[in-house]
């Protein structure tokens, strides 16, 4: 069994979590948990300012109506009702990935709702502006989030569930996100 102070053999080394064998200090725990706190408002709060531009025309967006008629464009049926699907996922899930609540399914709504972006926009190259970088880095952050989970300053950290994130977790919830996906994508002309 490895023990807790720095200690070296022919065949292994084992170091402590605070120091490292040349006694220098190591990241610590925390600084982990504040660069996944620092990820997950950046995008948890991104996709909820896309999602309140489809649902209340905030920021320069189309509201319910404008972003029906791009999506009956982009050939969606129900223009209006996808309007709402997408406002009501981008909206929810990035408060709920801003906070750290069920980070997995937050997670994997944004995962869901990125890939039919990513479906979108596609055939416009790879680079902003037509491209599809953006959207892609988004889909890989929320992807991300879900597999590691939220770190400790997430309200999941109060949940008895989702207190431990497992690995098992996250895969599913990103399972679910691009089979919901998927299926969305079947119903495009």
């Amino acid at each position: 069994m490895p023990s807790s102070s720095p200690s070296t053999t022919a065949a292994t080394t084992t170091v402590s979590p605070t120091r490292d064998t040349a006694g220098s200090a190591t990241t610590s725990p925390h600084a982990y948990d504040a660069g996944l706190l620092l990820l997950r408002l950046a995008l948890g709060l991104t996709m909820a300012a896309h999602g309140s531009q489809k649902l209340f025309g905030w920021f320069g967006g189309g509201g319910i109506d404008g972003t029906g008629q791009f999506f009956t464009m982009s050939g969606y049926p129900a223009g209006n009702a996808m309007a709402v699907v997408a406002g009501l996922t981008e909206t929810l899930g990035g408060l709920a990935l801003a906070v750290g609540l069920l980070t997995p399914l937050a997670g994997a709504a944004i995962v869901g709702t990125m890939v039919n972006a990513i479906a979108v926009t596609w055939g416009g190259g790879f680079f902003a502006p037509k491209g599809s970088e953006y959207e892609l880095l988004l889909t890989a952050g929320a992807a991300a989030l879900a597999l590691t989970g939220p770190g400790r300053y997430a309200v999941d950290r109060f949940l008895p569930v989702l207190r431990a994130h497992r690995l098992a977790y996250g895969a599913a919830a990103v399972v679910v996100g691009l089979v919901t996906a998927v299926v969305i994508l079947l119903l495009r002309k």
